[in-house]
């Protein structure tokens, strides 16, 4: 399989959403605002199969001490296949040495993101604010 990722693709909203429908992610609900915010990242990363849109994630950064990591996304059939992982080399790669890369990990991801460094934050809890119904 030969993957091509990208920090300087910008994909099309009918991949877009047909890629966070595919993963059950309630945000393809709000289209016009999606597309705004990942227009507005600090960061977007993008993984291609033949020219079609199979992985996103995107950063959001202070540019100097602190980067989040709020969308990392592969198209279901592409799933445990290092997709993500390759997305996620990419797009930290321009945060090496911050202070703080965060992110919040649904249960399933956890052991992912363990293998990529992270740990969980201290005595920290996550706590949000939330709108959809996916999580």
């Amino acid at each position: 399989m030969n993957i091509a990722i990208s920090s300087t693709d910008r994909p099309e909203q009918e991949e877009v959403l047909r890629l966070y429908r595919a993963n059950g992610w309630s945000a393809a609900d709000k289209p016009v605002q999606l597309m705004a915010a990942l227009a507005a990242s600090h960061t977007l990363v993008t993984a291609r199969v033949d020219g079609q849109l199979v992985g996103l994630g995107n950063a959001l950064s202070d540019g100097h001490l602190v980067v989040y990591y709020p969308h990392l996304l592969v198209m279901p059939e592409y799933q445990r296949q290092g997709v993500a992982k390759q997305m996620m080399q990419v797009l930290q790669q321009p945060y090496q040495g911050f202070h703080q890369q965060m992110l919040v990990a649904d249960s399933a991801a956890v052991g992912f993101y363990a293998a990529l460094g992270f740990s969980r934050a201290g005595e920290t809890e996550p706590m949000w604010i939330y709108s959809g119904t996916d999580h």
